[in-house]
């Protein structure tokens, strides 16, 4: 917008982005140089210490999403939705301390979920989740490095390819050449930087607006969105709670990271401490959330958290923001970079035949790079993706039981686990809303609104995830009452 008015000049927040990005890009190149080879690359030498699991697994978990993600959802969706954003983002560190052990056991040469999938299965459910994976990791890549880029530009102006590209090239740079190696390193730096960016924002967001913020506001103007009885609140928490736990389960990155753990000790005490810092951050991001709603019931969802903090215009505070949403933006990205690559490097002989290591290896920084040049094309036209990040977690929803019932009960065979991963996305694509989220293929097209109740009909992505979550597990149990 021509008369928009801008917290930070162009070029400031330019510097910043060339500064931050390249100072990782620098560092995690220095460090990695005297960590070569394919083991260092996928999981660090399988010699990580608690220290570095924990910070990594944080940094890895807190991209940019955090700055948008839980104060939009709070301001439709309540307390209801915070407390599902936060446990979805932090269960799956307790899940791993049980999977992960249990396939660092089975495979304690592993690299990927998908070999485990591979062998127990077969080769149909294994392409079935490399393409899920793999499809879910680069939406996740598009949805950060558009949502930086958006920020920066609503911050400066700066324009959205230009973020974008600097983003991108320079985590290209340092993660393709040091793998996991570099990744958990520049995670530790970005965790510490990302903690006390947070702590700042928060000082000073609550120290600025102690006229505005108050729960007595909160109850004058948006009661409904802390009552026990608004129905939102719990639909969107279950709906949060089962989408992002969902797809973290299927999240490369994060079982690089339990492969990488030294030992199994390390590997739990990690998760704990990691289950344990995401939870407060994401739910205090949430609740600026609510404060925002109340104090101005116009404000746009997606900047609710920067409508409060920079309601005076800061400049300081513009540059806090920037740095910060570049550290967690490259936290994330490099991580997915590295683990979509590592995919590829470990998984690509089961599918391209007559390749050697090396030829895997340069084959995956090709398919990575290509990918991210599809990112910053998203990124740079401002692109919503959130439709595509929906139907990324359905899709893991359906596969989620299933995959990890296979760890436990030996003689549930690829046939039945395809089956049930089918019918829970059959089920949960009929009720799962159009883009414009007015109806479904069942609700609203096959058949009329008006045969269905409202806390059906209104609810559709909640029952969306449910269907697909439940299913297999229904499926599944059928399956165990009637063999006995």
């Amino acid at each position: 917008m021509k008369n928009q008015i801008y917290y930070l000049d162009n070029n400031s927040a330019l510097l910043l982005i060339v500064f931050v990005s390249l100072l990782f890009s620098l560092v995690g190149i220095l460090y990695s140089r005297s960590y070569q080879g394919l083991s260092n690359y996928l999981t660090a030498g399988r010699n990580i210490g608690t220290f570095s699991l924990t910070t990594s697994l944080v940094a890895s978990a807190l991209g940019s999403w955090i700055l948008f993600g839980p104060a939009s959802a709070a301001t439709w969706g309540g307390v209801g939705s915070i407390i599902g954003y936060s446990l979805g983002a932090a269960f799956p560190m307790l899940a791993f301390i049980f999977l992960g052990k249990k396939l660092r056991k089975v495979f304690p040469k592993g690299n990927t979920l998908t070999e485990f999938i591979y062998i127990r299965f077969g080769k149909k459910l294994f392409k079935l989740i490399l393409v899920l994976s793999i499809f879910y990791m680069f939406i996740f890549l598009c949805a950060e490095v558009t949502a930086v880029s958006l920020l920066v530009n609503y911050i400066s102006g700066t324009p959205l390819w230009l973020t974008s590209i600097l983003v991108i090239t320079t985590t290209l740079v340092y993660t393709l050449y040091g793998g996991l190696r570099a990744s958990i390193l520049t995670d530790n730096i970005q965790f510490f930087i990302v903690l006390i960016l947070l702590f700042i924002s928060f000082y000073f967001l609550f120290s600025f607006n102690s006229n505005y913020i108050s729960f007595d506001i909160i109850r004058n103007n948006s009661s409904h969105l802390i009552s026990s009885k608004y129905i939102p609140s719990y639909t969107a928490g279950i709906t949060f709670f089962i989408a992002v736990a969902a797809t973290n389960l299927f999240h490369q990155g994060n079982w690089q990271r339990v492969f990488a753990a030294k030992n199994n000790k390390i590997l739990k005490k990690s998760l704990l401490f990691s289950f344990i810092i995401i939870i407060p951050i994401v739910f205090f991001m949430g609740v600026t959330g609510i404060f925002a709603i109340s104090i101005d019931n116009n404000v746009n969802p997606d900047l609710a958290f920067f409508s409060i903090l920079l309601k005076d215009k800061k400049e300081f505070l513009s540059v806090i923001i920037i740095i910060l949403a570049i550290s967690l933006t490259i936290s994330t990205v490099d991580t997915l970079v590295n683990a979509i690559s590592s995919l590829i490097v470990v998984d690509g002989k089961k599918i391209l035949l007559n390749f050697n290591h090396n030829d895997y290896l340069s084959f995956s920084k090709i398919f990575v790079v290509i990918l991210s040049f599809v990112s910053f094309i998203v990124a740079s036209k401002g692109f919503s993706i959130l439709y595509l990040f929906l139907l990324a977690d359905l899709l893991c929803c359906s596969a989620v039981f299933t995959v990890f019932y296979g760890f436990y009960c030996v003689k549930f065979n690829e046939r039945k686990a395809i089956i049930s991963i089918l019918l829970g996305l059959f089920l949960g694509l009929l009720v799962f809303p159009n883009p414009d989220f007015s109806k479904s293929i069942l609700i609203g097209k096959l058949l009329s609104f008006d045969i269905f109740p409202q806390i059906i009909s209104s609810y559709l992505l909640f029952w969306s995830f449910l269907l697909a979550t439940l299913a297999p597990v229904i499926v599944i149990i059928r399956y165990d009452s009637i063999k006995r």
